[in-house]
């Protein structure tokens, strides 16, 4: 009875990797459709929401089921715990990806960025998928240290939004407000996912150690 009771736990954490990396995918999607202004990869990205949001609700069905099949341990709890938290920090990121979609479909056919932010704004990119692969593989692997190696490219994140910031605001911004409040939001966007994949991050240390420390985010 634990056996299988334990190969459904582990099922569990193998759905949420891979609703993780739905997210991970709507951002790499979402991303290049915003560097192109491709409109029917934008409109793809945004069809994806609904298959995050199906997982997200089997993963909590499934995870009370799990729960009903016997009395849990401390371990059992905390991964339920986390998982709850989990789901919806994936929801999340799966969303802000949309948004950025969403923002492609509404300026098409123009180009959402001008020339001068194109290249922060594919680095943001990159570092947002980097990370979700990373988030990915703390899921699967529940390997501390790496979790803690996510806030330091959250750093990275942090310092390419702050730049975006510096370019806006400087006198020298040539694009007028508007393109200034897109090239926000759009920041402010990526700076979000990835603070998520950190939250993953430390979901999994408190699964693994039972510790949820404030410094760990």
């Amino acid at each position: 009875m634990r056996e299988n009771y334990n190969s459904r736990l582990d099922a569990l954490s193998a759905d949420l990797a891979e609703m993780c990396t739905l997210a991970e995918d709507a951002m790499a999607s979402a991303t290049k459709a915003l560097l192109t202004a491709d409109l029917g990869l934008a409109e793809t990205t945004i069809s994806s929401k609904e298959q995050i949001d199906v997982l997200a609700a089997q993963w909590e069905q499934d995870a009370f089921s799990v729960l009903a099949l016997q009395s849990p341990v401390a371990l059992d709890l905390r991964i339920m715990v986390s998982g709850i938290h989990i789901v919806a920090d994936l929801q999340r990121m799966g969303g802000l990806a949309i948004h950025i979609a969403e923002l492609v479909r509404r300026r098409h056919p123009a180009h959402v960025l001008p020339d001068e932010v194109e290249a922060v704004f594919a680095d943001m990119g990159r570092v947002a998928v980097e990370q979700a692969d990373a988030a990915r593989e703390v899921l699967l692997t529940r390997d501390a240290d790496l979790a803690k190696q996510l806030r330091v490219k959250d750093e990275a994140m942090d310092d390419l939004h702050r730049s975006l910031f510096e370019l806006t605001s400087s006198p020298e911004w040539p694009h007028g407000v508007p393109a200034a409040v897109d090239i926000t939001l759009l920041g402010r966007f990526y700076e979000r996912y990835s603070d998520h994949t950190v939250e993953v991050a430390r979901r999994v240390t408190f699964l693994v150690t039972g510790e949820l420390r404030p410094d760990d985010a």
